[in-house]
């Protein structure tokens, strides 16, 4: 059961982040081209991780509990 729910738990982390990252490139990678790596790197993190914790995962959960309440009801 423990591996279920960090499989579960990776799954939904994973969902967030891959588009994050990808909209984050987009939209400001060509002006981060110039910064040495580890200062892309750290903006990159500074403004997604707590995009992640605060706001993309409690998303994801509640859009999943939506959808299992759905499901269940019907």
């Amino acid at each position: 059961m423990k591996t279920k729910m960090k499989l579960l738990a990776s799954l939904k982390i994973w969902v967030i982040i891959y588009p994050s990252i990808t909209l984050f490139l987009a939209l400001f990678g060509e002006q981060l081209s110039a910064l040495p790596l580890y200062q892309r790197t750290f903006l990159l993190t500074i403004c997604l991780v707590p995009w992640i914790v605060f706001a993309g995962v409690p998303l994801v959960d509640r859009v999943i509990r939506a959808l299992s309440t759905t499901k269940t009801e019907a």
